[in-house]
């Protein structure tokens, strides 16, 4: 407690960055700040740890990383260590050592609190991990954690309820904040407007995913769903945006010449077969749509993907708006559309499509929801959450797959359950389509919006105790003399009645150095 207040340490991706958790940070932290209730201090994964655009912050700001260009690259030859040091298992003692908090909020994937329970400081703090869960069964490591988390919230609501399953009732479900007034629904006159300028008809049917192009994202699924639609409805003039960059992850081209192209004739050389095929694809390759940006004027435009380079890069180019020279390039991690620019994206939409094999929380399909469309969104995972009855979404039907090695259930969204759900929004009249759209938006902001869930999040920092810092960060003194309990039949209770009584600490058994004695008693 300082000067009244109390500090909160908030560990989570750095704010400013364009990611998931990023925004969340960024959401909440600035909510948390306007109360002038909190000392705020954020821990940013992946940034120096004195970085010079942290030093601007409007509270107090310190990275995860060394700044010693030496010591990252000693860190960067293990691999696994960097990774950890990365999320902030390297300078986190010391973060707590400093800032004396009296909450640390943990934002993050759970690997990236692995053995913080064994820290000295761990629940005297009063410790709250806010992480995503996305695939059941769920991993071990997330139960493992749960009887060392008090405070433990994950952000959808499958994982609460597998959570409970498997006796961890504490566990609750807080939704990821979102910062809901920069999206919203344009004026028909204005989205007539953004139509023309981005060369789309005005009576089109357009449909629209927007993601970055992993493999989690079920891409071939959308396409072939998509032809589907097209052939049961030659008449609907349909468009589809991929607002994604073709640099990475699924090669689209290549799917679309497999679904849409015809195979090379027996004797055709590879020049004439590409010029067929040009022919053959032009009608629906002027109808797959994707975003460029210019680096310069920053302006955007959604077109038709104007190919790759040699390298199998997507080809630059010149910018329409500016003239400056290949300046105009797909979006990418590294430049991409404004807030303000993504709902105009969203704003070209009829209908939104969100098929994937799983995930934590998908922020756009609740971006989208704001702009008033529909969502059809796989049922499962967090999917369910963005096309349950109450949000006025459409579910899409799946079938079951394993991924290798974690075993985890993926889903394999059904493209027959993308064209149908697609016909049932194209049919929809008008109004009922802006109806919908209405209270999808009503759902987001009552689940999502950085306004309820910040309220959320004072009430559960409010409740929290204050902390006194009578405990220190050295060594326990250690009992080498502690004699072994005759008595303990079960290797796995001697096991931890031995570091409890000579190391004085607890385990438990996800702590390596108890599986490998364990090991050495099973031998």
């Amino acid at each position: 407690m300082e000067n009244g207040k109390k500090t909160i340490l908030f560990h989570s991706n750095f704010s400013k960055k364009y990611t998931g958790f990023g925004r969340n940070a960024k959401a909440v932290l600035k909510y948390l700040y306007s109360t002038g209730k909190y000392n705020i201090v954020e821990y940013a994964s992946g940034m120096k740890a004195h970085d010079s655009c942290l030093k601007n912050m409007p509270w107090a700001t310190e990275g995860t990383l060394p700044d010693d260009k030496r010591e990252l690259e000693l860190l960067n030859r293990d691999p696994n260590k960097a990774r950890m040091i990365n999320y902030g298992s390297g300078r986190i003692n010391e973060m707590v050592q400093k800032y004396k908090p009296d909450v640390y909020i943990g934002a993050e994937d759970i690997w990236a609190f692995t053995g913080y329970w064994e820290l000295p400081w761990w629940n005297k703090v009063n410790c709250i991990i806010h992480t995503t869960l996305d695939s059941l069964p769920l991993l071990p490591l997330s139960l493992q954690a749960a009887p060392h988390v008090k405070n433990y919230y994950v952000w959808a609501s499958f994982a609460e309820k597998e959570m409970h399953r498997q006796g961890f009732n504490h566990v609750k479900t807080l939704h990821g904040a979102l910062e809901c007034e920069k999206f919203y629904p344009k004026s028909h006159l204005e989205k007539k407007e953004l139509r023309k300028q981005n060369g789309i008809p005005e009576n089109a049917f357009v449909m629209g995913f927007v993601f970055r192009n992993q493999l989690r994202k079920s891409v071939p699924n959308l396409l072939d769903g998509f032809k589907i639609f097209l052939d049961n409805n030659p008449n609907s003039n349909a468009y589809l945006i991929l607002h994604t960059f073709y640099g990475e992850g699924w090669d689209i081209e290549r799917l679309v010449i497999e679904k849409w192209g015809s195979p090379k004739k027996e004797g055709e050389s590879n020049e004439d077969y590409g010029k067929r095929l040009s022919v053959e694809l032009k009608p629906i390759l002027s109808r797959i749509l994707t975003t460029y940006y210019c680096k310069q004027c920053k302006k955007y435009r959604v077109m038709p993907f104007q190919g790759k380079e040699s390298d199998g890069k997507p080809r630059e180019l010149d910018c329409p708006y500016c003239g400056s020279k290949k300046s105009l390039v797909n979006i990418n991690p590294d430049n991409g559309v404004s807030e303000e620019q993504l709902n105009e994206i969203y704003n070209l939409m009829d209908v939104y499509l969100h098929p994937f094999s799983s995930g934590g929380m998908e922020i756009p399909v609740f971006e989208s929801k704001l702009s008033c469309n529909i969502t059809l969104v796989t049922d499962y995972s967090c999917g369910y959450e963005g096309c349950c009855p109450e949000s006025y979404g459409l579910p899409l039907d799946w079938s079951e797959y394993r991924e290798p090695g974690t075993q985890f259930i993926k889903a394999s969204t059904n493209p027959y359950s993308i064209a149908k759900q697609l016909k049932k929004v194209f049919d929809m009249p008008i109004k009922k389509r802006e109806e919908w759209g209405a209270k999808a938006r009503e759902y987001t902001i009552k689940n999502y919006d950085i306004s309820n869930v910040g309220k959320q999040w004072e009430q559960i920092i409010d409740s929290l105790p204050e902390i006194n810092y009578d405990f220190n960060f050295g060594q326990p003194e250690k009992n080498p003399n502690y004699p072994f309990q005759k008595d303990i039949e079960n290797d796995a209770d001697f096991v931890k009645d031995l570091y409890k009584n000579i190391l004085k600490v607890e385990v438990d058994e996800s702590n390596e150095g108890f599986k490998n004695w364990m090991k050495v008693l099973s031998q």
